[in-house]
């Protein structure tokens, strides 16, 4: 379970979380930091990464193209890199059912 954090979260989730989502990445480290969403949206899904946002877009890309990828959207307002990192970690195993069953195709988490 390899996750793409999107811009608008901290390059620095990748380390923290190696320990759950090893082999995960984030927009900047390949490349995408400026990208538009469908170019990130197509290299996840090249990639089968699963993409982690606070952006309401790729709720709509899912609609418009179904998964993969799949998408786990932080629908938190402002929050910190430790808030997000905690939230992912209490929903681990929400995000692992989002992997393995095929008629999921996103979680939200408040």
């Amino acid at each position: 379970m390899k996750l793409l954090f999107d811009h608008n979260l901290s390059p620095r989730l990748v380390r923290r979380l190696a320990d759950l989502f090893p082999g995960s990445t984030h927009v900047y480290k390949v490349g995408l930091d400026s990208a538009e969403d469908l170019e990130v949206w197509d290299y996840a899904r090249r990639n089968h990464l699963m993409v982690v946002t606070k952006d309401s877009d790729y709720n709509e890309l899912l609609t418009l193209r179904g998964s993969p990828p799949k998408v786990v959207w932080i629908r938190r307002g402002n929050c910190s890199t430790n808030d997000i990192e905690t939230i992912l970690r209490v929903h681990a195993a929400d995000i692992q059912t989002l992997t393995d069953n095929p008629d999921l195709g996103i979680l939200a988490l408040y």
